[in-house]
């Protein structure tokens, strides 16, 4: 019987949160003694198996930790060619440190605010949290209020709010990819993939490019404002070629952009790298398959999900630490969809 009592069992027979459940069952300093007390005697009382700590250090403090993605609401669930990775090195993680990992999407406006909070969520069915992906700081603040658990943003921004984060080395990387253009011959270079309301993250992509230009003293810039998607890449490729032929080569901010662009730039008549020479962001697997294979940002994405749980850890053990944030370097991955410019054809209209 004992095996089937759970630490929602006791967090709920001791009148807390299974966060806090867990922090006094392990011993951690935040929380109150006559807390820690009840907790304890209602896991004796259900018959739940814990492990005596004196002194509160060297155990890991979480048994179930949950994994939140945003969906937008209205639209089908599709398998994230970025994010599942992410989600990888979290359930990898989770089983070297023998943690339960619970996975939601949580629904989205239009406006990007929740319409309706996942079970794990509303339930308190976790005692730590990773936020995956761009969410409003409005959005990630809610939570925070309405969870009293350690909590690590991946791939997500929120500077005004006390909560750690593992992040992208987003401009080193774009600077790097557009540096390669120039050093293949490239002065007219543009950008697709970015607009105005694009997550931090693709705006410091942006700000990487123009970056990258500025060290070479290229003052000329192409910026053709696009989603992040195959069909929008394909758009704004189009748009872009059709209003600057001179333009040589293109920096997307992702690898969908960049391939929709590869598909608009053979539709015009045009070759990659012939005629135009492309580079992506992220290395999803896709980025391999397509002919030519595309010149591309390596993102460690395994590594993102895996240093976030290990940061989550260190939060719950060590709740008073500094605010931190790490972010990973990139690598460009150079394969034969760029070229240099000489003796390409004049673009057509």
């Amino acid at each position: 019987m004992a095996n089937s009592i759970t630490l929602q069992d006791v967090a709920k027979l001791a009148g807390v949160s299974i966060g806090t459940a867990s922090q006094a069952l392990n011993n951690r300093p935040n929380v109150a003694q006559d807390t820690r007390v009840r907790v304890v005697d209602a896991a004796r009382t259900l018959g739940y198996p814990f492990k005596k700590n004196d002194n509160g250090a060297g155990d890991n403090p979480l048994s179930v930790i949950g994994l939140l993605t945003k969906h937008d609401y209205g639209f089908p669930f599709e398998v994230n060619a970025f994010y599942s990775y992410i989600q990888a090195g979290v359930e990898s993680e989770c089983r070297k440190h023998n943690i339960s990992l619970m996975f939601s999407n949580i629904e989205v406006d239009p406006a990007n605010h929740p319409i309706m909070w996942p079970s794990m969520i509303s339930e308190q069915r976790i005692d730590g949290l990773i936020l995956a992906g761009t969410f409003i700081e409005n959005t990630i603040g809610l939570l925070g209020q309405r969870v009293d658990i350690p909590i690590v943003l991946v791939d997500s921004y929120a500077p005004n709010l006390h909560f750690d984060s593992i992040v992208i080395e987003n401009v080193a990387g774009a600077t790097t990819a557009v540096d390669y253009l120039v050093q293949q011959g490239h002065t007219h270079i543009g950008l697709i993939g970015w607009a105005k309301q694009s997550p931090p993250s693709i705006g410091e992509r942006q700000i990487g490019y123009h970056r990258a230009l500025e060290a070479h003293n290229i003052s000329t810039r192409y910026i053709e404002e696009s989603g992040l998607n195959r069909e929008d890449g394909y758009s704004a490729a189009k748009r872009l070629l059709q209003r600057a032929p001179e333009v040589t080569a293109v920096f997307a901010c992702n690898d969908l952009t960049a391939i929709g662009a590869i598909h608009a730039t053979r539709e015009m008549g045009l070759t990659v790298p012939g005629d135009l020479s492309i580079v992506g962001f992220d290395n999803i697997d896709m980025a391999k398959e397509v002919t030519p294979s595309l010149t591309t940002v390596h993102v460690y994405k395994t590594w993102l999900g895996i240093f976030s749980v290990r940061q989550l850890i260190a939060r719950a053990m060590n709740p008073e630490q500094p605010k931190t944030t790490t972010s990973l370097m990139t690598d460009l991955i150079v394969r034969k969809s760029v070229g240099r410019p000489e003796g390409r054809s004049v673009h057509s209209s």
